[in-house]
């Protein structure tokens, strides 16, 4: 009996297609859908309620203090948990990712907000959605998880400074009424302030920071975070302390969810936020990916990439009418999401559903919380990020990827986010182009490049004919070679074959060198065969050749096959 048809087949077959295209329409199809044709458990149920209500313990604190770092108010960090995190799970191409505010934004998101208002933060993370959406149709989520190591480590390790650098004030109790932004600028204000430490903000901070160490270190399966939260604001209660809370420095924050509201659109203010929306997608879509990678390999699952991309597309262009921050998957909450028996995306609906009755009911708790815990919970949270051991490992590489890293690294720190990652990939492509181009090039057919079989058959060449062996593939940065090899056996051959059995890679720029090789030789009256193209390589350089009508070339299709013919 053949095996019922399962919805998705069922549904491809009805809007027409065949496996192919079955198999491209499930790949664009939310995770969320596959678990309920597995059917769902009771006792998955459980499990998905137990993880979600421990990520979301988890994720209470966090979003809150990721949101005051930002610049916004901890009410907003909570939204877009709720919001982005339900649409992520709704949407998304894992099982497992939880979605909500990560540490990777807050300068963006803190500069944007400096900029250009928190409108031009709506606006450029509802843009940003649309970006992720695009790239995830066209195909870019296996494109998009290229990005060097160098790169991603030196720019995470930046923005972990950066966020421990924002919370001194806080942690210290110091006596600013403004911090500046630039990296060099804040630390000349914290030294000038530095005899304003309050001793109670910082024994407050500091008893915070210490806890959470411990617990992690002895207790590692308690919620630190919230512990910590709760102790703190208990003790300050109690004793009574003269410390900044959240109440303090937002006394008229508003408690629920907000209605969704569109973002006031116009020209200029699309063209302004345009370069930090396009930061945020690259971001999101990064994290979220390396956070699927990292679950895959935790759950035996695999993830649909470009599914998730469409799903945090569609997390931040909800997030934003929510009046939310930027959201993508968060590596730390999905792996307590995963350590926890979470293993469908309803764990991850089920956090957003636990962090929304909080908001209704209990937000006016988190007046009391001391903004002293809150950078304590930073701290930890950017040595987290920092991957100090990966940095530190990536300094024993090589020099040009020790360049990119810590190149990457202080750009992000005193520059700028957009730049370090622009200048970061365009050094790391440079280099992996040089190398690329050592490893491939053009050879006569007696060089040291060729093999040994091709030396002695090299002694039974006709008269007339010269061999070249092109190895490697042939990109722009080895297409000037073609040219200058023919110059350098110093006569005009009658005959070349030319050997591409060892091009797997043909480019625009190759394709149109070989194009102008094969016209000069023509031109010169010499007679080219091409011997084991590729079909892949024969299908560019016909495209380079097309409509020239300028040239003629016959094909072998091996070596024996092209001395062959050049004997004729």
């Amino acid at each position: 009996m053949a095996p019922k048809p399962s919805l998705i087949d069922r549904f491809a077959q009805r809007v027409g297609g065949d496996r192919a295209s079955r198999r491209d329409f499930a790949q664009f199809t939310p995770k969320l859908i596959a678990v309920i044709q597995e059917g769902y458990s009771a006792n998955q149920l459980k499990a998905d309620m137990l993880a979600g209500l421990t990520v979301a313990i988890i994720a209470l604190p966090l979003a809150m203090a990721l949101a005051i770092a930002s610049g916004a108010a901890p009410n907003q960090g909570l939204v877009t948990a709720i919001v982005a995190g339900l649409m992520v799970s709704l949407l998304g191409g894992s099982r497992v990712q939880i979605g909500g505010p990560t540490g990777a934004f807050v300068v963006v998101v803190f500069n944007v907000i400096a900029v250009h208002g928190y409108d031009g933060l709506v606006l450029a993370t509802a843009m940003a959605g649309l970006v992720l959406i695009v790239a995830g149709y066209a195909g870019l989520g296996r494109v998009i998880r290229y990005i060097p190591h160098p790169v991603i480590t030196g720019f995470t390790a930046g923005i972990a400074v950066i966020i421990a650098s924002s919370q001194i004030r806080d942690f210290l109790g110091l006596r600013l009424d403004s911090v500046p932004a630039e990296f060099i600028e804040k630390w000349r204000a914290y030294g000038d302030a530095a005899g304003t430490i309050d001793p109670s903000t910082f024994a407050v901070g500091a008893g915070a920071l210490a806890l959470i160490i411990v617990l992690r270190r002895f207790a590692p399966r308690l919620p630190a975070f919230l512990i910590v939260v709760i102790a703190g604001s208990l003790l300050v209660a109690w004793l009574g302390l003269k410390v900044d809370t959240i109440g303090s420095r937002f006394p008229d924050m508003p408690s629920g969810l907000p209605l969704p509201v569109l973002p006031t659109l116009s020209l200029a203010k699309l063209q302004a936020v345009l370069p930090s929306a396009l930061t945020i997608a690259f971001l999101a879509g990064i994290e979220s990916l390396l956070s699927c990678v990292v679950s895959d390999g935790m759950t035996g699952f695999r993830h649909r990439s470009n599914q998730e991309l469409v799903g945090q597309g569609f997390a931040n262009i909800a997030s934003a009418l929510f009046g939310g921050l930027p959201a993508t998957g968060a590596l730390a909450r999905t792996a307590a999401n995963v350590k926890s028996g979470g293993r469908t995306p309803f764990a991850g609906m089920f956090h957003a559903g636990f962090l929304l009755l909080f908001v209704l009911f209990a937000s006016k708790l988190m007046a009391y919380v001391p903004m002293a815990v809150l950078a304590a919970l930073l701290f930890v949270v950017a040595w987290g990020m920092s991957e100090a051991k990966r940095f530190l490992l990536l300094l024993r590489m090589p020099l040009g990827e020790r360049a990119v890293l810590v190149i990457t690294f202080l750009l992000t720190i005193i520059v700028d986010l957009t730049v370090a990652i622009g200048v970061g990939v365009t050094l790391a492509s440079l280099m992996f182009m040089a190398r690329m181009s050592e490893r491939g090039g053009v050879a006569a057919g007696g060089d040291q490049a060729d093999a040994d079989e091709d030396l002695s058959q090299r002694d039974q060449l006709p008269t007339g004919v010269e061999v070249f062996r092109i190895y490697g593939p042939f990109f722009f940065g080895v297409a000037g070679e073609l040219l200058g090899a023919l110059k350098r056996i110093g006569r005009t051959p009658q005959t070349i074959i030319l050997r591409l059995e060892l091009v797997p890679f043909l480019d625009a720029s190759g394709a149109i060198s070989l194009e102008e090789f094969l016209i000069h030789a023509k031109a010169t009256g010499i007679r080219v065969i091409l011997s084991g193209i590729q079909p892949d390589v024969a299908d560019v350089l016909g495209r380079a050749s097309e409509g020239s009508g300028e040239t003629e070339t016959l094909h072998a299709p091996d070596y024996a096959t092209a001395l062959a013919l050049a004997a004729q």
